[in-house]
């Protein structure tokens, strides 16, 4: 027998299945360019020369940031971060990986034909993919943009096919490839839905239809006029006080006294101050986030006077716990964080220089500032044992980092404190510098960590700086942090 001669018979079926749906991709090509599209002609041409590069997508989503709302600006972000990733595989694996020409012309009445034809191979249609991952990555952050966008989007796609610049399947590839993208972003980036707390424990809290028998004190230094606004619109019988930061806790004492509900707008600090006189007076608290870090106000999952409008229109509210410290002669409650150590000398320089080159780079410079002066650990006592530390942090709940974003609270009612410290010993610059770049709360090979229901330190030398939900005080001597387990009640929108 002949060595070179072959009977096997080649299986016709992985080829014959490609030929038949390339066959199928070129009629429904043919399909559509024979068909009559109503009112396309004067809108889809136009459409699809303005997604060029990304210029459509980039004013869509201005405008959708124009709304100044901060979930706006956030799909805003996210939609054109899904565009990047998007449209950086389809040119660097896509375009590449399968060189399909394009369909020819001949089918396309001219009168559709763009001015200037792509030059690039068919498969996937970029267009498609940045179409598709800005409006689902506007959708994820907030469908109701996402609701708005999605018209257009599928517009700019089915335009490929109208002009004749693409097949169906390429236009389909792209689109998949583009929801992809938004999804893999948000891998990366996790929504605010996805990292909000859970609506628990409910708490009973008065119903007030126009907002009639709440009391809102806002600080006036915390550039919080335009979110007053808004609230004015949810709650028009509100009553809103405005003051100057000096003045924020004599209003929320006299506001106390009259409100069936107390309201605050300003910074974390301003609502640390609120939160103690609401816990004073046994007053539901509503809190409007007006400040530059906004954490406890965000970590409910209120963001603008929208959202604290219908829940305090519907009486939605939670419990949530409550962190106390007690020293010789200081005590308060906090929030979100309570620090020891060189913190509060790093929250000093932050605040010098955040407004000018934003908040992640302002803390590793703070950290660098600090570094250079010459210090010791504090010494601290725990369970009766001196140890040094050069920072030490304790969370009001436990923190989450989820993909890339900075550690969030998923349970502001757990019942524990999330302490870490950044210990005492060698290469101090070092350690500071890897739990700055690290962010205080997330994980950090420089850092240790534990949960703990109470705390108690001992042998704090006289003047030891204490920072507490952005504000700065000294203490001394003997120190416990405990919790108040769902001491407080909030309003809060649920699902």
């Amino acid at each position: 027998m002949n060595p070179d001669f072959d009977l096997t018979v080649p299986k016709p079926g992985r080829h014959a299945l490609r030929d038949r749906l390339l066959a199928l991709d070129s009629r429904l090509f043919e399909v559509a360019a024979e068909r009559h599209w109503p009112f396309a002609g004067p809108v889809l041409p136009r459409l699809s020369r303005s997604a060029n590069h990304g210029v459509l997508w980039c004013a869509a989503a201005a405008a959708v940031a124009a709304s100044r709302t901060p979930r706006a600006r956030r799909a805003a972000v996210r939609g054109l971060a899904s565009l990047a990733l998007a449209s950086l595989t389809v040119n660097t694996l896509g375009k590449r990986s399968v060189r399909r020409p394009r369909p020819l012309l001949d089918p396309v009445p001219t009168v559709r034909h763009l001015k200037r034809q792509p030059i690039t191979t068919s498969f996937p249609s970029g267009h498609a993919a940045s179409a598709a991952a800005f409006a689902t990555g506007v959708a994820l952050e907030s469908p109701a943009w996402g609701a708005v966008v999605a018209p257009v989007a599928f517009s700019v796609a089915m335009s490929r096919v109208y002009t004749g610049v693409h097949f169906p399947s390429d236009v389909l590839a792209g689109a998949v490839l583009g929801a992809g993208a938004a999804f893999a972003v948000r891998a990366l980036v996790p929504t605010r839905a996805q990292t909000g707390p859970p609506p628990r424990p409910r708490a009973s809290a008065p119903a007030l239809p126009g907002g009639e028998g709440l009391v809102v004190v806002a600080n006036r230094a915390s550039g919080s006029a335009d979110r007053v606004r808004v609230l004015r619109d949810e709650l028009p019988d509100a009553e809103l006080v405005e003051c100057e930061p000096a003045d924020v806790g004599a209003e929320l004492e006299k506001a106390a006294t009259r409100a069936r509900a107390l309201g605050v707008c300003g910074g974390d600090g301003t609502v640390n101050a609120a939160a103690g006189v609401a816990l004073r007076h046994g007053l539901p608290l509503a809190v409007l986030p007006g400040g530059t870090l906004n954490h406890f106000a965000y970590d409910l999952s209120v963001e603008d006077g929208r959202d604290l409008g219908r829940a305090v229109r519907e009486g939605e509210a939670v419990r949530v716990d409550v962190g106390r410290f007690a020293a010789q002669d200081r005590e308060g409650v906090f929030l979100n964080t309570l620090s020891l150590g060189v913190y509060p000398e790093l929250v000093r320089e932050r605040e010098r220089w955040a407004h000018r080159i934003g908040g992640r780079p302002a803390e590793v410079l703070a950290a660098l500032r600090v570094l250079r002066t010459d210090r010791h650990p504090l010494q601290v006592e725990l369970g009766g044992e001196a140890h040094p530390l050069w920072l030490l942090f304790v969370g009001n709940c436990i923190y989450h980092r989820m993909g890339l974003t900075p550690g969030r609270r998923t349970d502001l009612a757990d019942g524990l404190l999330d302490v870490r410290v950044v210990h005492g010993g060698r290469h101090p610059a070092l350690r500071l510098l890897s739990a700055a770049l690290a962010g205080p709360l997330p994980r950090s090979p420089a850092l240790a960590e534990v949960k703990v229901r109470r705390l108690r330190l001992t042998g704090l030398a006289t003047g030891t700086p204490l920072a507490f939900d952005g504000e700065i005080t000294d203490v001394k001597g003997e120190m416990t942090v405990e919790k108040l387990p769902k001491a407080l009640t909030v309003y809060r929108p649920l699902p």
